[in-house]
This record gives C-alpha cells, sequence and structure tokens, in this order.
C-alpha cells in the first residue's frame, strides 16, 4: 500500500506528476490541515482535486487533529490556549509532529486497507517530498509498520526540475506551503501576508502579543512582527536560517 503525504507545495505537487508519468498510482493521498493555509493554498488543494480526477488518482484525503471527543482542534487555537508561538521560534519541531505527522498516522491506524496490509505482515510505504537539493533531511525513518521513501531525490529532482514538471504539466505552479503565521517566513513574506490578507497578519499579531515570551522576541525569533510591520523595515541582517520545519513544502 503506498500512501502519499501531501503538504500542497512545489515538492509534492511535482511528486504527483512524476508518479503519474512512470504510471505509479498511490493508493492513497493525504495532507493534515492544521487549519493555518494561506487562502491561496487551499485553493491550489481544489485545482489539484480537479487534476487528480483527470489523471484517475485518488483524491487529497484532508485530516485534521481532533480531541477525544472528535471535536477539530487547529495549531492556532492551541497556540492562544498555551499563551505560546509555534514550536520552530524555539528551536523545535513539535507543531508539525502534532498537528501533521499525528493526525496522517491516527488515519491510517483506522483505515481498513492499512489495517489489512498489516494483518498480513506488510510495511506501509510513505511517499515523502524532500526534493534532491535538500537531500540531507531524507534519513531512515522506517519503522514496523512504515517504509519511508524520497521519490524526487531518487529521481534527482531538485527545486529547478520540480518546477519545469509542474509547469511541463501545464499545472500552475503552487505558492509557498506553511501556516499564515510560521517563524520561518522570510520579512518580506511577513510585509506580503500583511498586504494580501491582512486579516490573517492580525490573527498572527494577536498570538504574537498573547505568547508570554522570555527567551525570543516575537514571531521573528530575534525580532517581533509587530515591530517589522509598525517600522516597515525588512530586517535582513537580523534573520537567522530557517530550520525547515514539518509543514514545509517548497517555496
Amino acid at each position: 500500500m503506498i500512501v502519499l503525504c501531501y503538504g500542497a507545495g512545489t515538492n509534492t505537487t511535482a511528486m504527483i506528476v512524476g508518479l503519474a508519468a512512470r504510471n505509479i498510482t498511490p493508493d492513497l493521498i493525504v495532507m493534515a490541515d492544521t487549519g493555518a493555509e494561506r487562502p491561496h493554498t487551499y485553493a491550489h488543494i481544489e485545482l489539484m482535486q480537479e487534476y487528480l480526477r483527470m489523471i484517475d488518482f485518488p483524491k487529497i484525503t484532508i485530516v485534521k487533529k481532533v480531541d477525544k471527543n472528535g471535536d477539530v482542534l487547529t495549531l492556532e487555537d492551541d497556540l492562544l490556549k498555551q499563551k505560546a508561538l509555534p514550536s520552530v521560534a524555539y528551536g523545535f519541531k513539535t507543531c508539525s509532529q502534532k498537528y501533521k505527522t499525528q493526525p496522517v498516522d491516527k488515519f491510517l491506524n483506522n483505515h481498513p486497507d492499512a489495517i489489512a496490509a498489516w494483518k498480513r505482515g506488510e510495511k506501509i510505504t510513505k511517499l515523502i517530498g524532500f526534493d534532491a537539493d535538500e537531500a540531507h533531511r531524507a534519513k531512515d525513518y522506517d519503522d514496523a509498520k512504515y517504509k519511508v521513501e524520497f521519490p524526487l531525490i531518487e529521481w534527482g529532482w531538485g527545486r529547478d526540475e520540480c518546477i519545469s514538471e509542474i509547469k511541463k504539466e501545464g499545472l500552475p505552479l503552487p505558492s509557498k506551503s506553511s501556516c499564515f503565521f510560521c517563524p520561518n517566513m522570510r520579512p518580506h513574506e511577513i510585509m506580503e501576508l500583511n498586504a494580501l490578507y491582512p486579516h490573517l497578519a492580525e490573527r498572527a499579531l494577536r498570538m504574537e502579543a498573547n505568547a508570554e515570551l522570555t527567551t525570543i522576541k516575537g514571531l521573528g525569533r530575534r525580532f517581533a512582527w509587530s515591530d517589522l510591520l509598525r517600522q516597515t523595515s525588512m530586517f535582513n541582517d537580523m534573520y537567522e536560517s530557517a530550520m525547515p520545519c514539518g509543514c514545509y513544502d517548497g517555496d
């Protein structure tokens, strides 16, 4: 059983194109939604649903984190309740583990085809969209239930190849997929968010103001988004190299 973990960005969109060209059809395409993607990402998902129908691939199954009562939990609500910022701001990746990996694994743990495969002693193959330019991110994630593969690395597709293959297929290039309050966003992306989606920028600022901070200054780690947007300064000299989080799926 083959499960493609979709992120709605350049890498996993290119992976779908590459699989179709090789006549490899995944059994499931699963995307975990933190509830914080930007509108252009949700629009791209709808476009991809139609493309998948045309190439006879399974549609994207959207999964979300839920509590014991079955109520949907969003990362934004969780962070506001904790008076905290996304874990990557502090140098950790627990938010992507909690809101990306765990919901997908929970979905598969209850999927009849996955259960049947495990009963037969088989492993589920997970396809992850790390590209050849970031091969260092690909590690041995295999365990008793899953075999993890990285098709883009296997094909030698870096970012340029992914973009080229998407264009050749006649699909629009997806914009960067990430939470609208992601600390990995660069200053110009924060300014763009404020220009295109001011209501989302306001929600990010509300989260930043609500957080109890001691070791960092704000969503920018070494600077607060509120300062950036108030002063319209790019702060390029203060930006740290981003640590890719589990939500990242290409620019």
